[in-house]
């Protein structure tokens, strides 16, 4: 989500513009305005955006950033300190060594839900599924309101339950054919050593 485009304001409008802008849209589509109203779910909906994209910019402005205009993954990601746009199409290009390497090389303070949320997409494409939920994990509890972060965490869980799930299903059916090619060994011996001979020694 690019708050300045909730907002309908460009990225140098003024504080000043921003906030008018604000109050607009929260007097338009303000709940008591769609009372008994068939729109009054999608207004609600709304303001609940509008509020998300104000507390944004005046917490991006508070710190002294900007929001970048690049996304990756339908998240806006943030220009302020790290420059993300290169790191993103090494992962595109599946230059996964590079692309870990340069996240890494970035200091403690840089490190974002949306850092967090690339480590994950990282070690999603290298198979490295645990990894990979952790990370997505960081990102979801340093940012709850981010979708698209919950939606690749709960991705990254019901693959990683699928997968155990497959594994721990061939297990078992490997034991039980291992158990199969005992007992027909077993009977087989025990064949032979009725007609007078001996098929395994150790029996």
């Amino acid at each position: 989500m690019n708050p300045y485009e909730v907002l309908g304001v460009s990225e140098n409008a003024s504080d000043e513009e921003i906030k008018k802008a604000y109050r607009e849209l929260v007097k338009k589509y303000h709940p008591d305005k769609y009372v008994d109203n068939p729109l009054s779910d999608l207004a609600s909906e709304k303001i609940k955006e509008i509020n998300m994209a104000y507390d944004m910019i005046t917490k991006q402005r508070a710190e002294g950033k900007t929001q970048s205009s690049g996304t990756y993954g339908n998240t806006t990601y943030d220009n302020g300190d790290a420059d993300f746009s290169r790191i993103i199409q090494m992962i595109k290009a599946n230059r996964l060594d590079e692309a870990q390497s340069e996240l890494e090389r970035m200091p403690a303070a840089s490190r974002t839900a949306y850092w967090y949320y690339l480590m994950g997409e990282i070690a999603k494409r290298r198979g490295w599924y645990d990894n990979a939920r952790q990370y997505y994990q960081t990102a979801v509890n340093m940012e709850p309101s981010n979708s698209t972060y919950h939606r690749a965490y709960h991705s990254m869980m019901n693959s990683t339950n699928t997968y155990r799930n497959q594994s721990y299903g061939r297990g078992y059916r490997n034991a039980d054919n291992a158990c199969d090619c005992c007992s027909s060994l077993i009977c087989a011996d025990c064949c032979c050593e009725c007609m007078g001979g001996d098929l395994c020694s150790c029996m």
